[in-house]
């Protein structure tokens, strides 16, 4: 099996995600997009994961890739290919299925609660009622068309979404580790300003190393979810 992931910019890597694939059995490969790498042949793929990264979806003018990146993506979620979208992602996987992304009222950079909504479907991913995620994020997104709502924050209504029983939407992040904050911090610091839903590097970096590990098992069942779907 493969697992291939779309990267947006150096410092933001697969996280935790890479140990749980690699555990799975996946072989790992990547566009990096920044790069200007091409994009795979889908059928030699049997996962998707779409990683974020600092730019709009919007941003076709200065990033050129977008276009075909999510031209990409549409065909996977057709496809019925397991996808996963993160931040950036979630907002590609949307925009690419026909939503709207646009500025927040508020960015979002810290560690704050998200609650799950639960749909009555068995067939839907089940969030725990309450996480307190990892976010980094000044956009936000309307729900494609047939999407299932599966969470929201204080701050943005909009933190997850599913298609089908294959594709997850999130715009937290569940895959960050200490050292995936560090590189966030160091190359996006300028935005921890202060401001109602943004913490401080310092508030950030001490969070306690269980909450990482919280986060990540998380991430776990999602990938998990989706793995399990496509067996």
């Amino acid at each position: 099996m493969r697992a291939h992931y779309l990267q947006h910019v150096p410092f933001e890597g697969l996280g935790s995600i890479a140990p749980w694939l690699q555990q799975a059995g996946y072989n790992i490969s990547s566009t990096q997009l920044y790069n200007s790498e091409a994009l795979p042949d889908l059928t030699d793929i049997d996962f998707l994961i779409v990683m974020g990264g600092p730019m709009s979806v919007n941003d076709h003018q200065q990033y050129p890739w977008l276009e075909a990146e999510q031209h990409f993506i549409q065909k996977a979620v057709k496809s019925d290919l397991p996808v996963l979208g993160i931040c950036l992602g979630a907002q590609l996987i949307a925009s690419a299925m026909g939503a709207k992304v646009y500025p927040q009222p508020e960015k979002e950079i810290g560690w704050f609660p998200v609650k799950a909504i639960q749909p009555k479907l068995s067939t839907v991913f089940q969030f725990p009622d309450d996480i307190n995620a990892f976010h980094w994020h000044g956009e936000t997104f309307t729900l494609p068309k047939g999407a299932i709502h599966i969470a929201k924050s204080e701050a943005c209504e909009n933190q997850a979404f599913q298609i089908g029983t294959k594709t997850i939407g999130l715009q937290f992040h569940l895959e960050t580790t200490l050292q995936s904050a560090q590189a966030l911090v160091d190359n996006c610091g300028d935005e921890l300003v202060e401001a109602k839903y943004i913490q401080t590097e310092d508030t950030i970096l001490s969070a306690p190393e269980e909450r990482f590990l919280s986060i990540n098992r998380l991430m776990g069942c999602v990938l998990n979810y989706l793995h399990t779907n496509h067996a």
